[in-house]
């Protein structure tokens, strides 16, 4: 089984700080960078050797996904976890993986408070891992819920960034020879989310 290696993830990260640095901007920019930012993944997924449609009997078909809305990049009050447990994690083809339990994210969505957990890779000090469902999986996005990978925050930030219109599928929603970790039941919400990418039309 293939495991799942999010290689754009590193660009896209590297991207938004370079935003971030240079100040606020506007609805129209902020939209116009998420643009670009998927076409950047649906040329990776197109032509690149690490995509998950290589080798080529896996027909890409493009990617779709809901509108940019910036009512879906939230920030959120970041509550540590302090005894950092370790969460083996099972993945879509039974196997499991390990995360460490490292922060809580509260916030309000359609009218009722949220609180996700953050996970942090075991083998990575640089990022967050955010996989959640939502109302919408299984529908209008994929069953096996989303992803958001997150910006390690300083050790004194009391809150968070959690930027929705960036959800993205598990590589496993195109391949099923990759193992995928499945969302905890912490991040299991009754409300929707449509924002970011939705479910692969075959």
């Amino acid at each position: 089984m293939k495991k799942v290696i999010p290689v754009i993830v590193i660009i896209v990260i590297g991207i938004s700080i370079i935003y971030a640095l240079q100040g606020g901007e506007s609805e129209e920019d902020y939209g116009k960078r998420i643009m670009e930012e998927r076409k950047r993944t649906e040329r990776f997924m197109r032509s690149s050797d690490e995509s998950p449609f290589a080798p080529e009997d896996i027909p890409f078909k493009g990617l779709d996904f809901y509108e940019p809305k910036p009512a879906y990049r939230i920030r959120a009050r970041l509550t540590p976890i302090e005894d950092h447990k370790l969460l083996q994690m099972p993945t879509s083809t039974g196997e499991e993986e390990k995360y460490i339990r490292y922060a809580y994210a509260d916030f309000e969505m359609e009218g009722q408070p949220v609180r996700l957990l953050l996970l942090q890779p075991f083998d990575s000090q640089s990022k967050l891992f955010l996989p959640f469902s939502d109302a919408t999986s299984g529908e209008e996005t994929y069953g096996g819920g989303r992803y958001l990978d997150i910006e390690m925050p300083a050790l004194t930030s009391k809150s968070i960034e959690l930027d929705f219109n960036k959800a993205y599928n598990p590589y496993c929603a195109y391949n099923p020879t990759y193992s995928c970790p499945l969302p905890p039941k912490e991040n299991i919400l009754d409300i929707p989310i449509r924002a970011g990418e939705k479910a692969y039309k075959e």
